[in-house]
């Protein structure tokens, strides 16, 4: 059997069109009907979260299938990580990495660590990649400033995103459609050309719909086709208020899911080559994001603070199974991103506790990583496999989820409450803890953790008992 594994980053769960909470824009639901065919015959988790945020950490969930957000942040992949592709190259397994992710990109991220092949396309956001100093740009008409400190760092990113740009002639020279060709190439020639059609694993990480929010025509116009002011394309991350309009960020939002939709379109390729090349039905294949964006719904647009609410924490999940286990389901259960390892790994029937081709050490998951250093020749996953959920074999495996920014907020939620947490006073946005009921308030705006004491001291505690048993 294969796994393909498709990332599209930064997609929200509700700007996914076969999603029960997909969002319209002037009575027009946002259109993803390549992901809604997929979905059709797949499994839909309608209430899966992310785990540790934001890129980089989620990174980290997928790949280790452990919790991350207590321990550490944004950093790269320690040698005693143990990471999925290199389990599968032991086991023996033809892999690719195929992404415009720019950050992964980075040689001290070890991003590629396990694969057979690697590709980076680049060019994507602010990647240093076109750097011609006598190129000049004009940021006046889809870029707008602060006018403030924040000017210094983010005049030149916009600069150099607009240099990225330049070349792009048709829809097939932005990223999405270039990593999707790239993946396809790859598939031609491990497949037609050298005859592999077993034991594959490709994940392809496309960075889109990241901003910048600027697909060409006609998704550009496709949600808010009579606006006629500025398009920002590029917000400067921070508070809305005094920055933007309520019209210019719904506008701006509008482009994100015309972008969502260009997306789709190429998914949409990747999924089709794979039926054409005679994989789609003998693979794995699974859909995911790493987080979602705001816009303006507590009061910033993209993500400017650690703020671990709905817009950024909910996230898409898709999962097919070639034997059609799950096929047509839609799941409510709890599901999170370090759940992704394992399930590949039941899929493919590797044990866990994985075993270590070598003995190394590993710090303990203590709160405090000076307590203990082990060494073990296993590694215990934090994630559990939903494939028991996709066969209705049990109905649910967790009760509660948690996310969280390193050092910065951590959240808990049940089926009823959600539970902000914040560690520093930049960590939360009301100078203290927050709490929802998420049957009556699912978009967490009134906070209601004064009415409910009671209940906030249970899910705050209940949230430390969960770190303090991680091991």
């Amino acid at each position: 059997m294969n796994v393909v594994v498709i990332v599209t980053d930064s997609m929200r769960a509700d700007h996914l069109g076969c999603h029960p909470l997909c969002q319209s824009y002037n009575a027009r639901k946002v259109q993803t009907p390549n992901l809604d065919r997929f979905a059709a015959e797949a499994t839909l988790f309608t209430q899966a979260y992310a785990e540790s945020l934001p890129t980089m950490p989620t990174r980290h969930n997928w790949w280790t299938g452990r919790v991350g957000f207590p321990f550490g942040g944004w950093q790269p992949f320690d040698n005693a990580d143990y990471m999925l592709a290199e389990v599968l190259w032991d086991k023996g397994y033809t892999s690719a990495l195929i992404s415009d992710t720019y950050h992964m990109h980075k040689p001290v991220y070890n991003c590629g660590r396990g694969f057979d092949t690697v590709v980076w396309v680049r060019g994507q956001e602010y990647d240093p990649w076109i750097v011609d100093p006598a190129m000049t740009v004009d940021l006046s008409l889809h870029h707008r400033l602060r006018g403030d400190e924040t000017d210094a760092m983010w005049k030149p990113r916009f600069e150099q995103n607009l240099r990225n740009a330049s070349f792009r002639k048709t829809e097939e020279d932005y990223s999405v459609a270039r990593v999707v060709k790239e993946a396809m190439k790859w598939l031609d020639v491990t497949v037609k050309g050298k005859g592999v059609k077993n034991n594959l694993f490709l994940w392809v990480d496309c960075f889109d719909p990241h901003e910048p929010w600027d697909p060409p025509e006609p998704y550009a116009s496709m949600y808010d086709a009579d606006y006629k002011g500025q398009a920002i394309t590029d917000p400067v991350p921070g508070a809305t208020d005094g920055y933007m309009t309520p019209a210019e960020v719904h506008h701006t939002k509008s482009l994100y899911a015309g972008e969502i939709t260009m997306v789709d379109r190429w998914v949409g390729e990747l999924l089709d080559h794979l039926r054409d090349i005679g994989l789609y039905d003998n693979s794995l294949i699974m859909h995911i994001s790493d987080h979602g964006e705001p816009f303006g719904e507590h009061g910033i647009i993209r993500k400017a603070s650690p703020w671990n609410y709905e817009e950024l924490v909910h996230i898409p999940w898709i999962i097919r199974h070639p034997e059609g286990i799950g096929a047509g389901k839609r799941i409510s259960q709890f599901v999170q991103s370090t759940d992704l390892m394992p399930t590949i790994l039941d899929f493919l029937k590797v044990p866990v506790p994985l075993e270590l081709p070598f003995s190394a050490p590993r710090k303990s998951a203590q709160l405090f990583p000076q307590d203990v250093i082990l060494h073990t020749n296993t590694i215990p996953l934090h994630g559990q496999s939903v494939l028991k959920l996709m066969s209705g074999e049990t109905d649910k495996i967790r009760n509660y989820v948690y996310t969280g920014h390193h050092n910065q907020q951590w959240s808990i939620r049940s089926e009823e409450w959600s539970y902000l947490f914040p560690l520093t006073p930049e960590g939360g946005r009301v100078g203290g803890p927050e709490l929802y009921n998420r049957r009556d308030d699912l978009a967490e705006q009134h906070n209601v953790v004064k009415e409910y004491p009671q209940v906030a001291d249970e899910m705050e505690l209940q949230l430390w008992r969960w770190v303090m048993s991680l091991k």
